[in-house]
Formats: structure tokens, C-alpha cells, sequence
């Protein structure tokens, strides 16, 4: 198993169950309410870690409660957090999550620290070839890290994942050091202009983002699967039929198993449906983290 490095975002996830999502100005009485740990970043390198992979997570989290409650789960996980930076100046992140009797939810975002990890709070060592197989970013944390963390990996050999969640503007350089991008339907739609609905829209889409120089693409397409779209395989890559509970965290989920898997060795087809297998249980399970598999599930 070759070593994963996550660079990303680190959150506490504040959640309520209702039956319905609000509509603007409107009051609706929710259900339960729990605290889950959060954040892109944190609920890949957790995913990752279940499912076996040798994880080293990068993130900036405050000097309260909330950032010393999320340093002993990753310690927990067995998760590397040797260089996790603590802010004296910045809270830790918090979302606010509202989750609908059929799973859909609504989330908003309080980056908090997360805003603050730069490129200085990166060690060049992290970068020196070999060391890692792979490194995997979102976009909770500013954009000049991701490009550097990102230029400064492909540098090195490493294979670039770039899950690009929340969706926003990107820069050829970016895209072109990257070797696969995950987006899900909507952000594909955001970064290409094609609103991607089937396998003949996802395959435009994609193409979008060869042509902008990313080697491989995979759009996440909810229960339908995946698109994949490699030098070695091109179509659909079928998902797994479930209940959905709660969909938080099911790309994060889908992202720490395709960074496994891929680190050891399947091609991209085989680590499109390991990944889909573990996004699938990840729906029948209420929370962020708290719903990541373990391996012997998948």
C-alpha cells in the first residue's frame, strides 16, 4: 500500500433532521440534532484510513474545543497528524447541515481556520518523490494552497486528485497538474458549462476537462454511478442500489476509497466501483465521518 496525503478543510458538522428543507424565510420544525466531525478534507482522510489506507492528513484547526475534539478522532483513525497546524487566530471550522426525510440536505459553511492554512503550513518534505503515491484536495481551503500543494505533488510524481467541491473557477495551471478530477453532476456543470444529466452530457463534460489538460475525469452521478473517462476505460460505472438515509459526505467517502484503491494499484474502473460500493453505505448512514465504512463492509 502506497502512502495517501489529504490536504484539506477540517469541520464540526451541527445537524437537524426535518422533514422537509426551508425555503427562504421560512421556519420549519426539525427532529434530532447531533454534532458529527466534519469537513471535505477530514472526511476523505477518515474514509481513506477504514478502508486501510496509510493516511497523513494536513489541516489547520483552531485552539478550542472543537479543533482538539477533531485532532483525537484522526488520532483514533489512526490517521497521521503530525502536521496539523493549530491557529491562535481563527475558530475551527463549523457547517450547519439540514437533512430532509429522503436524505437530501442543505449545508452552509463557517471556514473559520480552514481559510487560514497556507502554503507555508505545508512541509516541502511532504513533496520529496516517493514518499507518497498520492495526494488528494477539495476546495474548502484557499485556492493558492490547492495550487501549490497540487504544482508542487505533480512535480514530484505524485498523482494529483482533485475533488473540486465546492464547485469554483479554476485555472488551467491547476487543471493541467492534475491527474484526475472527481467532480459530482452540479460542480461539472459549474466548471464546463454542461448541464450533465446522462452518459452522453457527462462525456462532454468530461472532454471539457481533457481539453483544459486533465488526464483522467470521473463525475459522480449519484445512484446511477459514475462516469469515467480514462485512456484505459470510457462509459459509466454502475452504483449500487440502497435507501438513502443521509447523502452528506457520500462524495468524501467516494474520494477516501478511490485514493485506496487506487494507491493499491487497481486501474480506474476497478477503483471507480470500490469507491462507488463504499459511497453506497455511506447514504444508508446518518453523518459525515460516523458514516464511512470499514473494510470489511465493502
Amino acid at each position: 500500500m502506497k502512502k495517501i496525503l489529504v490536504i484539506g478543510s477540517s469541520n464540526t458538522d451541527m445537524v437537524i433532521k426535518t422533514d422537509k428543507l426551508p425555503s427562504p424565510g421560512e421556519t420549519v420544525l426539525g427532529g434530532t440534532f447531533f454534532m458529527n466531525p466534519g469537513g471535505k478534507g477530514a472526511n476523505q482522510a477518515v474514509a481513506a484510513a477504514r478502508l486501510g489506507g496509510k493516511v497523513t492528513f494536513v489541516t489547520k484547526v483552531g485552539n478550542d474545543l472543537f479543533g482538539k475534539q477533531a485532532l483525537g478522532v484522526f488520532k483514533k483513525e489512526g490517521i497521521d497528524i503530525r502536521n496539523i497546524a493549530q491557529d491562535d487566530k481563527f475558530p475551527s471550522g463549523v457547517a450547519l447541515i439540514i437533512v430532509n426525510q429522503i436524505g437530501e440536505n442543505n449545508i452552509v459553511v463557517a471556514p473559520g481556520s480552514n481559510e487560514n492554512l497556507l502554503a507555508e503550513d505545508i512541509s516541502l518534505n511532504h513533496f520529496t518523490p516517493g514518499k507518497f503515491e498520492i495526494l488528494l484536495l477539495q476546495l474548502e481551503i484557499p485556492l493558492m494552497t490547492v495550487e501549490y500543494a497540487a504544482l508542487t505533488a505533480a512535480g514530484s510524481g505524485i498523482k494529483v486528485i482533485l475533488n473540486p467541491a465546492p464547485a469554483q473557477k479554476l485555472h488551467d495551471y491547476l487543471l493541467k497538474h492534475t491527474w484526475l478530477i472527481t467532480p459530482d453532476e452540479t460542480e461539472a456543470e459549474i466548471l464546463t458549462g454542461i448541464k450533465v444529466h446522462d452518459e452522453l452530457t457527462a462525456e462532454a463534460a468530461a472532454e471539457v476537462f481533457r481539453k483544459r489538460g486533465v488526464e483522467n475525469v470521473i463525475i459522480t452521478m449519484g445512484a446511477a454511478g459514475a462516469y469515467l473517462k480514462s485512456e484505459s476505460y470510457t462509459g459509466m460505472v454502475a452504483g449500487k442500489t440502497v435507501t438513502p438515509i443521509d447523502t452528506t459526505a457520500a462524495g468524501d467517502v467516494f474520494n477516501g476509497a478511490l485514493a485506496v484503491a487506487i494507491a493499491e494499484g487497481k486501474n480506474l474502473k476497478e477503483a471507480t466501483e470500490f469507491a462507488n460500493s463504499a459511497a453506497a453505505i455511506s447514504v444508508t448512514r446518518l453523518g459525515a465521518q460516523a458514516s464511512a465504512p470499514y473494510r470489511n463492509e465493502i
